[in-house]
């Protein structure tokens, strides 16, 4: 048993889906990204090719329903975007709670399990505090998150509040069924979103306005920093740009997605931004 833990738990289902073979886009034949950060001004890395799905089974409905609630506060009526985030702390977190007062511990171990940023528990347990939010959608469209230092984190999400909703990633053929007590390891570099199982991988905002299913999900969630050494150790290295641009690769930094499908647009304009030199943050000519 972990320290900080006051009971034994089931341990969480491990499941690991491939995200690897991926739909590019032609003339160009694979994906990476680039970094906002001095460190890796010229370098890239290939996104990395798995997501995680942890089962939470004993995270009771209680505790979820409580957090759930909490956020939905917290994150009040929104501004009528697709997705809301509301900044919490593991502190925050337990006083909602009694079921809450080890999650920070709970989620150490269950991201541990996947072997993605080694042994070590204290390291682990400084990145997860990096960064919690409560995050609140209504579905999501189809998006990528890479701004800056994420081309550096996996995110992690927790689901709280989620019926008949999945987790797509649509260029990797990733479709994961959602359910309360689910968590997620994943790649932001990569494009996803939240769809209705029904709408056959598309991200459709009307799916969500109406229906027995629940409008809204509600999610913990946050980032998974990793180092340089543990990024090459998932086969996904940062290297020089020109080593990408021999391999065709698109720079998902400056990719934009139609929200519904995920087709990645004006994929013309972007052959030519895995350039050492090119100002990438700008984003590719029109």
């Amino acid at each position: 048993m972990m320290a900080g833990m006051d009971r034994e738990h089931e341990p969480p289902q491990h499941h690991v889906v491939a995200a690897d073979v991926h739909a590019v886009p032609k003339p160009l034949r694979t994906f990476a990204v680039r970094s906002e950060e001095p460190p890796h001004a010229d370098d890239a890395r290939a996104p990395y090719g798995r997501v995680h799905l942890l089962r939470i089974a004993d995270l009771d409905a209680a505790t979820r329903a409580a957090l759930a609630r909490e956020g939905e506060r917290r994150i009040g009526a929104g501004t009528g975007s697709e997705i809301e985030h509301a900044a919490t702390t593991l502190t925050e977190l337990a006083d909602v709670t009694p079921g809450a007062v080890d999650l920070g511990d709970r989620l150490v171990d269950a991201l541990q399990r996947t072997g993605v940023a080694g042994g070590d528990t204290t390291a682990c347990r400084r990145g997860l505090e990096a960064r919690i939010d409560y995050l609140a959608a209504c579905g999501a469209g189809f998006h990528n998150d890479v701004g800056r230092h994420w081309s550096h984190c996996l995110f992690w999400l927790l689901a709280l509040e989620a019926a008949d909703v999945e987790f797509v990633m649509p260029h990797a053929g990733v479709a994961v069924p959602l359910a309360p007590g689910d968590l997620l390891l994943f790649d932001p570099a990569l494009a996803h979103g939240l769809c209705r199982p029904a709408d056959g991988g598309q991200a459709v905002a009307a799916s969500f306005e109406d229906g027995t299913s629940g409008r809204r999900q509600t999610f913990l969630t946050g980032e998974w920093p990793l180092t340089d050494a543990q990024w090459a150790a998932l086969g996904a290295p940062w290297l020089p740009v020109e080593i990408h641009a021999q391999r065709g690769a698109l720079d998902l930094t400056v990719a934009e997605f139609d929200a519904q499908s995920g087709a990645i647009q004006r994929v013309r304009a972007l052959r030519d931004c895995m350039q050492r030199g090119h100002d990438h943050l700008d984003g590719p000519a029109a």
